[in-house]
């Protein structure tokens, strides 16, 4: 059990409260991940201030607006290149579909995109990529760009080139800076630059040196173009694990803000066991702070039968957790065609679809603490908490834990 919680839980008198209200932002600080947490420095100044003043009521309050602004959490992502960048390709491996996909967008040798167009994500309606138009036709010059495509409705952009960054990207990024705006540059096709090199120089060649040429030169091409110490990411579309997509991944989750890094976690694909860890860390925060919210609700007679973590809650919080992860029925369904084997056999291999195996204790102090737990849930008070916050932390983390690791068994067989 979580230390904090435990104290919480153990003793929510006035001056253990005090006490907690002193040790939240470090233990907090502690739990999130180096990219960050969902709470904004303000909610949490404000949570420890009402625990400080042991006014339970408005901490409740706080932690149910911060997890109901990450949960509704929209994130527009405007995507920059000319055609033939990998824009299209770029949308497709977040959306985490392939290019053949009835939603997928358009991917060709010819320009595609005439003008903006949103795609949604598959899984986070919430979600919008904007495949942007390059600059410099006639219609998009950079001196009007930003206004044509409306630049205001975006969370930030991403530059993409399959080659050299133009003049034309230099002057859209000195622009997007100066309305305020986040931009990052990206460098595809990295994979075909790589078995290019290796097919015209066998015996020479060596992929750090090639990857560290292709960086050096967008660099230089940028600071020629007036960029001062440009962020560039290499990347493969085909391939997200390799080259700089997970640090492309960090760099974004830590530069947005925090309702919105929790939406965007979600939707990043399980590429790697790191990728599933951020998820994982993620939603271990928002298991913590829906313990900490339950324990704080349930000191009030009979709210437990009101907002308590019943049946259909549980069952509920498994199934977000394996869509969370890619293991729901759709994308197992999806899986098991692109190992060639049968949808029986893959759910066979996943301990996350028995929901009652994750629940059911039909021993005899299991039966003992539900009856327990209906007498205090009338009476409220110190016992009907801890029983509420321990179900709650306990069971969603067994929950994670095991979606997690089936995610990871999943990935070794992929």
């Amino acid at each position: 059990m979580d230390q904090f919680i435990s104290a919480f839980l153990k003793d929510s008198s006035e001056k253990n409260l005090q006490k907690l209200s002193v040790e939240f932002l470090p233990h907090y600080s502690s739990l999130i991940s180096k990219a960050g947490g969902m709470l904004s420095p303000e909610t949490l100044n404000c949570i420890q201030k009402a625990l400080q003043e042991g006014k339970l009521t408005d901490m409740v309050s706080q932690i149910q607006k911060a997890l109901a602004a990450a949960e509704d959490a929209s994130l527009k992502i405007a995507v920059i290149g000319e055609s033939g960048a990998g824009k299209s390709s770029f949308i497709n491996a977040l959306r985490g579909l392939s290019h053949e996909a009835e939603e997928s967008a358009g991917v060709g040798v010819v320009e595609t995109t005439m003008h903006r167009t949103p795609y949604q994500h598959p899984k986070y309606p919430q979600v919008t990529f904007w495949d942007l138009p390059g600059t410099g036709t006639p219609n998009f010059l950079p001196d009007t760009y930003l206004e044509k495509v409306g630049f205001a409705d975006y969370d930030f952009f991403i530059i993409i080139s399959s080659s050299r960054f133009s003049l034309n990207d230099a002057l859209l990024a000195q622009k997007i800076k100066d309305v305020g705006k986040k931009f990052y540059f990206v460098r595809t096709k990295v994979d075909s630059d790589l078995y290019n090199e290796e097919k015209t120089k066998p015996t020479t060649f060596k992929k750090k040196r090639v990857l560290q040429k292709i960086r050096d030169y967008c660099l230089a091409n940028l600071s020629d173009v007036g960029v001062s110490e440009p962020r560039i990411f290499l990347i493969s579309n085909f391939d997200l694990a390799d080259f700089d997509f997970p640090k492309l991944e960090e760099t974004l989750l830590m530069e947005l803000p925090g309702h919105k890094r929790h939406t965007f976690a979600l939707l990043l694909p399980n590429i790697s066991d790191a990728s599933i860890e951020i998820k994982r860390r993620f939603l271990k925060e928002k298991i913590w702070l829906e313990a900490l919210k339950s324990a704080a609700v349930s000191f009030i007679p009979l709210m437990p039968f009101v907002s308590g973590f019943d049946l259909p809650q549980q069952e509920q919080c498994l199934k977000d957790y394996r869509n969370y992860f890619g293991l729901d029925d759709e994308s197992i369904k999806e899986i098991a065609e692109k190992l060639d084997t049968s949808v029986e056999d893959m759910r066979g291999r996943l301990k996350c679809l028995d929901f009652w195996s994750l629940v059911k204790d039909d021993s005899m102090p299991a039966k003992v603490m539900k009856g327990t737990e209906s007498f205090y849930a009338v009476m409220g008070g110190p016992e009907s908490s801890v029983i509420q916050g321990f179900k709650v932390y306990i069971l969603c983390l067994r929950f994670l834990d095991t979606v997690a690791d089936d995610a990871k068994h999943l990935l070794k067989m992929i």
